[in-house]
């Protein structure tokens, strides 16, 4: 690599990671998806229903599923690694297309496969953030939008019963949208000396937890 051109990436952060730079981002992110997984059972389930209503228990179903965290924590990440436009196109999309999914959960619709969707949202997207991968905007909006429909699904298919469903949606999708917001506020620690191996090592954790959660649904 010339001298001129490494001297461009280095001032624009873009310097590649050394073999031993990779070394301890991924030990970093298998150190902690090892945590994660040896965490309590109850730790990984969902929260039960909320009974103060609709709004509260859509609020709180998100973030009460490690699996839903990850990868829409994820989407906030990848969000930064690709930078604008599709820092605000992806945490967009998500909600959008996941309240359709959503909506399909609430009318009994079926669809195959959801906790491996699920999972695997997770897993491809650490994916995504840990390579630094960088596909076109329209590819990256598709890949994220399939995703949504698997977690919109579970949500609406989880209705609490007495439930009011247009409040119960507006409380998993504003839930969402917090959880891209902590991904892309992550992922602004790129800008920070050292921030870009500690964005890469999150997306390795994320993708080793929904590998994790793969393999619990394949089990």
């Amino acid at each position: 690599m010339g001298q001129g051109r490494r001297f461009r990436m280095k001032r624009n952060g873009l310097l590649p990671m050394t073999r031993s730079h990779w070394r301890s981002t991924l030990l970093a992110a298998a150190a902690l998806a090892v945590a994660l997984a040896l965490a309590p059972s109850a730790a990984w389930a969902h929260a039960e229903a909320h009974p103060g209503g609709g709004f509260v228990a859509g609020f709180l179903h998100p973030i009460a599923g490690l699996d839903h965290v990850v990868a829409m924590v994820a989407v906030g990440l990848w969000g930064a690694v690709l930078g604008p436009p599709a820092l605000w196109v992806l945490p967009v999309a998500f909600p959008l297309v996941m309240a359709f999914g959503g909506l399909l959960g609430l009318l009994g619709v079926p669809i195959p496969g959801v906790k491996i969707g699920i999972a695997v949202s997770g897993l491809v997207m650490g994916l995504m953030v840990l390579m630094e991968l960088r596909p076109p905007l329209w590819l990256a909006a598709l890949i994220v939008s399939a995703f949504a429909v698997f977690h919109g699904h579970a949500h609406g298919a989880e209705l609490p019963a007495g439930s009011h469903a247009l409040l119960y949606s507006l409380g998993f999708v504003i839930a969402t949208g917090l959880l891209h917001l902590v991904g892309i506020l992550l992922g602004e620690t790129r800008r920070w000396p050292g921030g870009r191996r500690f964005v890469q090592g999150a997306g390795g954790c994320v993708a080793l937890v929904g590998l994790w959660f793969l393999e619990q649904a394949l089990a």
